[in-house]
């Protein structure tokens, strides 16, 4: 499922103009990249959470041209499921 998808599929349920659905659908996925921008943690009970995960700075490999290079530290975004969803989807 995409975002559009997702916008006409609340529209149906809730019986909404899909402006509203797209509008509401922004909202929240605004709200959770600001939150995420500012490290905070989403929790969604039954489905899952998102968190930001910090990584140190490391010597990789170019694997085109073998050479070392210095990889800088980076932060991430990490989706870990909820034990609802996981066994919804295990059935």
């Amino acid at each position: 499922m995409n975002k559009s998808e997702l916008i006409n599929k609340m529209a149906q349920e809730l019986r909404l103009h899909p402006r509203q659905a797209s509008s509401i659908t922004n909202t929240i996925l605004e709200a959770m990249s600001k939150t995420l921008e500012e490290e905070g943690n989403i929790e969604i009970r039954g489905f899952g959470s998102f968190t930001v995960k910090t990584y140190k700075p490391y010597t990789g490999r170019n694997p085109k041209s073998g050479e070392k290079i210095s990889v800088k530290p980076k932060k991430l975004p990490f989706f870990k499921v909820g034990k609802e969803l996981k066994e919804r989807v295990d059935e």
